[in-house]
């Protein structure tokens, strides 16, 4: 019995030219949390939607660049300027 396994593609793109669209793993992996942290981030509207290619969801490398752009920075420390003691 032949069954066909579904090998996994090889990457095609030259590594200057990243994919616009991701699945969820890499677009978790993108943005450097865990899946489930991501599906979270989706939920509260912190991270975008999925896209649809026919039944796969793919995240659009450049939508995940603006909503990782908005996420708040950490406080800097604050730096004292010499004119506050006058």
């Amino acid at each position: 019995m032949n069954q066909h396994v579904r090998q996994p593609r090889p990457d095609i793109l030259p590594g200057s030219c990243p994919p616009r669209g991701l699945r969820r793993d890499e677009a978790a992996a993108y943005v450097r949390i865990s899946a489930s942290k991501f599906d979270e981030m989706v939920q509260d509207g912190r991270m975008p939607t999925a896209r649809r290619i026919d039944t796969a969801k793919v995240w659009d490398r450049l939508e995940l660049d603006l909503y990782f752009e908005r996420l708040p920075k950490d406080n800097p420390p604050q730096v004292k300027n010499s004119w506050d003691d006058r």
